[in-house]
């Protein structure tokens, strides 16, 4: 009965033919072992697959697996909400197609979900990961912590468990590409929710990434500074407005003891553009609080 259904595992699959059989097999194997009276359901999401990756999930459907189709590629976030709307489990567990998460690594997951709301698989340096990406994700870690005020240690992190109820609050808000981890991981933070992390290994992926490092690298820069703007806005203004502010003042000083001068109009204006940009974050900061307060 989808009452008695207490994990919801969601897969986003996007042309994995080649190992979507060997990840499910793998899956249903390791939770019948580890977990065998665990009441759960396997959600795989086709997000316009072209290479037959919808058939070979069709041929291992049963009462626990579940095939969704997107009729054309939405995006990696796209089938992620389909599989939060369509969960019926108290938790959900998202976890990737191409065969870099280990089944093995849910028990690890699952045993923190009483204590905290979102437990999150770290990747580690055992990690069998591309070297720019490991300084991209250092990158990402490191200005999500600053927003956040408290360490993320995998901010892009695609393995993870989170409560049900709380993901569905958040749905609207996670955007359709790959990004969406980073969103969840904020707005998880941004509420005052529980999140923890477990350190694992990731193995490296089947086939070719979907992921472009120019084309999504620039785009998640973008995405993750109105995430900022958007949780936590005073992060960005308040530097924003002392460096405008410095600045200004810099160049007005300059031009009085070095070029003997007038101080000047520019220095004025940048000045209060400085201060324009701290009240603007400043009234961010209280627009973000008043909807909180609606949705929380």
């Amino acid at each position: 009965m989808n009452t008695a259904i207490l994990l919801s595992i969601v897969i986003p699959m996007y042309n994995e033919a080649n190992v979507i059989s060997d990840v499910l097999t793998l899956l249903q194997t390791t939770l019948s072992t580890q977990f065998p009276d665990l009441c759960y359901e396997i959600l795989v999401i086709d997000d316009g697959s072209s290479d037959g990756s919808g058939e070979r999930v069709t041929k291992l459907a049963n009462t626990a697996v579940h095939l969704y189709q997107h009729p054309y590629n939405i995006g990696n976030g796209a089938a992620v909400k389909t599989g939060i709307r369509n969960a019926q489990g108290e938790y959900i567990l998202l976890m990737d197609a191409d065969g870099q998460h280990k089944p093995e690594d849910i028990p690890r997951l699952l045993e923190h979900i009483g204590r905290y709301d979102m437990v999150v698989g770290a990747r580690t340096g055992e990690s069998d990961t591309a070297v720019h990406r490991d300084i991209a994700n250092f990158i990402y870690n490191t200005f999500a912590s600053y927003v956040c005020g408290r360490k993320i240690e995998d901010l892009t992190s695609g393995f993870r468990v989170i409560r049900a109820d709380i993901a569905k609050s958040l749905v609207y808000m996670l955007p359709n590409t790959f990004s969406y981890p980073t969103t969840m991981t904020l707005a998880v933070v941004r509420s005052g929710y529980g999140l923890a992390y477990v350190p694992i290994s990731v193995k490296k992926r089947v086939g070719k990434s979907k992921i472009k490092l120019l084309r999504d690298g620039s785009r998640f820069f973008m995405i993750l500074f109105k995430i900022a703007t958007l949780f936590s806005p005073l992060k960005i203004f308040v530097p924003a407005s002392i460096f405008t502010f410095l600045l200004g003042f810099g160049y007005g000083l300059f031009k009085v003891v070095v070029l003997d001068t007038r101080y000047g109009p520019t220095s004025a204006m940048l000045m209060t553009i400085a201060g324009l940009i701290f009240l603007i974050g400043l009234v961010s900061e209280q627009i973000t609080y008043l909807r909180y307060d609606k949705t929380q």
